[in-house]
């Protein structure tokens, strides 16, 4: 694994990049103190990319899992298309192991395995080179789509809007704008003038190290509060409206982001405030009947006990630490999409959603 140094650095970052058939992240565990690009050259550097969080964020880690594949079937002499499939499927199921709650890394892992299955008549060569088309497309797909959930989130931003977001939904966390601050960077870009307060989300502090760098970066007015403020600043009524991104939604709407989330959106919805969900379509899992059946993965006690090497609770104290939390549908005013905004109710209009993906 290779560190990239020096490189001017613009918003939004190019988080993920596939360069001369490596590919190349943003090591986002440094920031806010660090910037550098990291090259991943073994399939094994791609898990413990995703894994350890050097790349985060639904579709980054997505669009990586399609990079991976690339990573784990190159420099390799395949006698047949059979065996390149194989190989294929083999990579796939390492990366998958790397995190359980993001949809994203499976849809794009699928995606790649049916660019094999509906080539196998051609070349290994050939098919090789229709692997790397599907994963450029994964990734400059997740480029239009950011740009296109911005659009329509920013319909929903008024000029003075105070806007709360959780953990890191920006452009580190996708190929581009990102999905939640996708609106706020497309309200600040139409000349609104607008307010974020960004939680810092325990216990790896992605709003504290993330979402204010991109937004500070960016020129936005945003304010850094801990978790436990959220309350206290939409009593003060200085928050508008909550808008949040997800690592997977249900087919029922109920969404799962990180962990956290759902306490801002019972919050949000004790004080009148609206609490939107920014994702792709390819985060919603039609599979899912509801979120009682996400996998919700479990994060090590170290993370809480000794963030950032430092030791903040006793030797041998038991840790529960999931990453995620599952939002109920009822609580979520509605769905910011790369198609549109679904509204309630959730049964119909995500039923409608999935019939129309699945065409």
């Amino acid at each position: 694994m290779k560190f990239v140094h020096g490189e001017t650095r613009t918003m939004p970052v190019e988080t993920i990049t596939w360069q001369n058939g490596r590919m190349r992240i943003v090591d986002q565990t440094l920031l806010p103190a660090e910037f550098k690009y990291t090259v991943c050259d073994t399939i094994e550097e791609v898990w413990e990319a995703i894994r350890t969080l050097r790349v985060r964020g639904a579709p980054a880690i997505g669009i990586a899992g399609a990079l991976g594949i690339l990573v784990g079937v190159r420099g390799r002499s395949y006698r047949s298309t059979e065996e390149l499939e194989s190989r294929v499927h083999e990579v796939a199921d390492y990366l998958a192991t790397s995190r359980p709650t993001a949809v994203n890394l499976f849809w794009a892992l699928d995606r790649m395995k049916a660019t094999v299955a509906a080539n196998r008549n051609k070349s290994p060569q050939k098919v090789l080179q229709l692997l790397e088309a599907e994963a450029l497309s994964i990734l400059n797909e997740d480029k239009e789509t950011c740009r296109a959930i911005g659009r329509y989130g920013a319909e929903l931003v008024k000029d003075g809007d105070g806007i709360l977001t959780h953990c890191n939904a920006g452009g580190l966390a996708t190929a581009d704008y990102g999905t939640a601050l996708a609106v706020v960077f497309t309200a600040h870009d139409q000349g609104k003038r607008i307010h974020v307060y960004a939680d810092e989300t325990r216990p790896l502090l992605q709003g504290a190290r993330l979402t204010t760098w991109e937004l500070m970066h960016a020129g936005i007015d945003v304010t850094l509060i801990c978790d436990n403020m959220a309350a206290v600043v939409m009593r003060e009524c200085k928050v508008q409206l909550v808008i949040v991104g997800a690592d997977r939604i249900a087919r029922n709407g109920d969404t799962a982001n990180k962990i956290g989330t759902y306490g801002i959106a019972i919050l949000a919805r004790a004080h009148n405030v609206p609490f939107y969900v920014a994702a792709p379509l390819s985060t919603f899992d039609f599979s899912v009947p509801s979120g009682d059946t996400i996998p919700i993965e479990q994060r090590p006690p170290e993370e809480v006990t000794e963030g950032f090497g430092k030791r903040t609770a006793p030797e041998g104290v038991r840790v529960y630490s999931p990453a995620f939390d599952v939002t109920p549908a009822e609580l979520v005013t509605a769905f910011i999409t790369e198609k549109g905004i679904i509204r309630p109710p959730y049964a119909q209009s995500i039923e409608t959603l999935a019939s129309n993906v699945s065409r």
